[in-house]
């Protein structure tokens, strides 16, 4: 069975979450219950959980101040937090799972089924980035952690050329002959990588401004990227790419 350890602030969301998982998470127990960082880091000792649910903001600290109690993490970890937590995006540079409030049932229920089916999957290399992406917000050294079915990628962002989308995967390319394949769609990371300068010029291309070479208009126009790379540029888009690249000169 997978111990399972709740930890947040609001007693009516730990009872909820705990009908859930009793009732819904075949192969999962809750073992306890934490109102707060200090009764959750004794808890996590006394009980030995596999996997805790940890809420972000508690009267008593947040959800990472928890986690910096503990020198070697050796339980998994699902963050429950609000879409205007400063905190999510750095959540989702890292690759960590996590639960938006208020809590949706299915989305609890399959986020705790996926934890149970891959305990042995370390989590460590993502905290690590968790707490550098919290310390470190500088744009020249950010960093993203890219999680394949084979391996977790720790590369800048700087280093991203593009991404392509491929139905509900996604493509980073980050030099000749170098992609990663990602299980999450582009608009999230469409989302992610706005405010470090990408946009995305096509459905299906999302592109570091950084690295476009030059804008061809035979074709229908189109940009060019490292190694001749050509890509596409809705009609509708054109406009805006121009002013953006003028930016960039100025």
């Amino acid at each position: 069975m997978l111990r399972v350890l709740i930890i947040d602030d609001e007693a009516n969301i730990r009872a909820m979450i705990a009908e859930i998982v009793k009732g819904y998470c075949d192969g999962a127990e809750v073992v306890g219950q934490a109102g707060g960082v200090k009764e959750g880091v004794e808890k996590i000792h006394s009980l030995k959980p596999e996997l805790v649910l940890l809420d972000i903001k508690m009267d008593d600290g947040t959800g990472f101040d928890l986690l910096e109690k503990f020198d070697k993490i050796d339980f998994k970890v699902i963050f429950i937090t609000a879409y205007q937590e400063y905190a999510l995006k750095a959540i989702k540079f890292s690759a960590l799972d996590y639960i938006l409030k208020p809590v949706d049932p299915d989305e609890l229920i399959k986020a705790v089924q996926s934890a149970g089916e891959n305990i042995k999957d370390v989590q460590e290399a993502q905290l690590n980035q968790l707490k550098d992406s919290l310390k470190n917000n500088d744009q020249a050294e950010k960093k993203i952690l890219l999680k394949t079915a084979e391996s977790i990628h720790l590369i800048h962002v700087s280093d991203i050329i593009y991404c392509q989308a491929d139905g509900g995967y996604t493509r980073f390319f980050t030099g000749k002959d170098k992609m990663i394949l990602v299980s999450k769609p582009m608009a999230e990371y469409e989302e992610l990588l706005h405010d470090y300068g990408f946009f995305r010029v096509h459905k299906s291309y999302l592109l570091n401004l950084e690295k476009v070479q030059r804008f061809e208009k035979e074709d229908g126009g189109y940009v060019v990227m490292p190694d001749e790379v050509r890509v596409p540029v809705a009609s509708r888009k054109r406009e805006l790419l121009m002013q953006l690249l003028v930016k960039l000169t100025e």
